[in-house]
């Protein structure tokens, strides 16, 4: 398993995207975020296609602090059922793995 990840979900808007980032980075999930958008969505949704415009937020955090960042992000998502995943980050710089790490270490 790998000690870094890059965690992803989207919201309707650029506001609640940021809200969603400002509260993870302030509660020590995420060492960084980034709200992304607007990007185009295709999806199905209760049985149904549908397109939409979205902004990806995207959480750069520790293996450690994903569990609670996964919980924070159902909890506070506007949506019932939020895209919450998750990828390893298999490299990067040393000196910016290490700031991630201690900026969630708490």
């Amino acid at each position: 398993m790998t000690d870094y990840l890059q965690l992803a979900t989207a919201t309707d808007s650029r506001d609640s995207g940021v809200l969603l980032a400002e509260g993870a980075v302030a509660g020590w999930l995420a060492a960084a975020a980034q709200v992304v958008g607007p990007v185009t969505s295709v999806f199905w949704h209760h049985g149904e296609r549908g397109v939409g415009e979205e902004w990806q937020i995207l959480f750069f955090t520790t293996a450690a602090r994903y569990p609670e960042l996964e919980r924070y992000l159902l909890d506070e998502h506007s949506w019932s059922n939020p895209q919450v995943t998750a990828v390893p980050i298999v490299r990067g710089s040393t000196d910016y793995l290490a700031w991630v790490a201690r900026s969630v270490d708490v």
